[in-house]
């Protein structure tokens, strides 16, 4: 069973930054499309941002755009978070998928959320004054 880790989250203020990590656990993630997704209190999980594994290409949820970005190396994935707000909140998680899962990253970040049947233990973000 695929693992990832996530790291990076924290307490911060509105307006603050935080750069979340994803790495795996026994493999690369370079073969794997992956995703950051994201639950708050009394929430679903819902998709925050995605990339593809060979040439890049991302995906973002409306609430985010312009202020998140999301990136990749070999061995980590990435999730720069600026400007943060207290909707922000939440235990944010990663996951991957081959790349022929999903047709598009788009489709990854809409219907993953419902589709994965198991989350890690995510990392806490709290943005809050």
């Amino acid at each position: 069973q695929l693992q990832f880790v996530e790291s990076g989250g924290g307490l911060v203020q509105p307006g603050g930054s935080l750069r979340l990590s994803c790495a795996a656990s026994g493999f690369t993630l370079d073969l794997y499309a992956i995703g950051w997704f994201r639950q708050a209190p009394g929430k679903e999980h819902e998709g925050v941002s995605c990339i593809s594994n060979e040439d890049g290409v991302t995906h973002y949820a409306d609430s985010v755009k312009g202020r998140f970005t999301i990136s990749r190396d070999k061995n980590t994935v990435y999730l720069q978070m600026n400007s943060l707000k207290p909707e922000d909140t939440a235990v944010y998680y990663c996951q991957g998928v081959r790349p022929w899962v999903f047709t598009t990253v788009e489709a990854m970040c809409v219907k993953g959320a419902a589709a994965f049947g198991s989350w890690g233990q995510g990392t806490q973000v709290t943005v809050s004054s």
